[in-house]
């Protein structure tokens, strides 16, 4: 996805700033390049000694299932901080790439704090349901994925026909432009079917990806709901209007 937003969406961005989605890449952005993962830092070394190190440092800062649910409390802190870990490049700046076309927007229409909560909250969610569904596991997870699934999922719910830019390997990457309502519901699937055939691998894994979503899009919609009735219940009456 290469663009999110057609000239109507793009208004509501027009003077206004995303503090929370900027601030958040560029976090993830100097942890991922002060860690022995970017291979930018000498003091972790080469060969065996780099490798040991990054698997410390996954351990350390990542979420692993059997860790998480044997009462340790410093585990409990795991999903949190692995929305700020990632196990390669690629791993972040595809991260990075998503949260960059679709957070702004989505900030912008709920507020910084509020988005902010909402992204750290249904990131650890995400993270801590794959956890549960894989308990005894001692696989490392980390990667802001979870979180940035739940943005897109509010992101649908919110601007369901913003035009979004997307390339295909299938169709030779040609730049094709649909509807939000028709491209995220495709991820899906695509995480869904990924799911069924039991991806693994460092990092978030795609059951991960779908119970972001799903929270994105839910947590959109109560928020939209109470919105609607606070904007409600906060118009005064009109002289007249309780008369027959």
């Amino acid at each position: 996805m290469i663009k999110a937003w057609g000239p109507k969406a793009a208004r509501l961005l027009r003077g206004r700033s995303a503090p929370v989605t900027y601030g958040l890449i560029a976090v993830c952005c100097l942890v991922f390049v002060i860690s022995p993962v970017s291979g930018f830092n000498p003091a972790y070394g080469t060969g065996d000694r780099l490798l040991a190190a990054q698997q410390a440092y996954f351990e350390r800062w990542g979420v692993v299932p059997a860790e998480l649910f044997s009462g340790v409390p410093r585990a409990a802190l795991g999903p949190f901080t692995a929305l700020f870990v990632h196990g390669s490049w690629v791993h972040l700046l595809g991260n990075m790439l998503f949260l960059y076309v679709f957070g702004a927007m989505v900030e912008e229409r709920m507020g910084h704090l509020p988005y902010a909560l909402f992204y750290v909250s249904c990131g650890y969610l995400a993270l801590l349901a794959y956890a549960a569904a894989h308990a005894g596991s001692g696989q490392t997870l980390v990667g802001a994925s979870g979180a940035i699934s739940a943005v897109l999922g509010a992101f649908l719910y919110l601007f369901p026909k913003a035009r979004v830019t997307s390339l295909f390997p299938f169709l030779f990457f040609l730049p094709l432009r649909f509807p939000a309502w028709v491209v995220l519901p495709f991820w899906v699937t695509l995480q869904w079917l990924a799911a069924g055939q039991g991806g693994k691998g460092t990092g978030v894994a795609y059951l991960a990806h779908l119970v972001g979503f799903s929270l994105g899009f839910l947590y959109a919609w109560g928020w939209s709901v109470r919105r609607t009735r606070v904007k409600a219940t906060a118009v005064p009456a009109i002289e007249g209007d309780s008369q027959p």
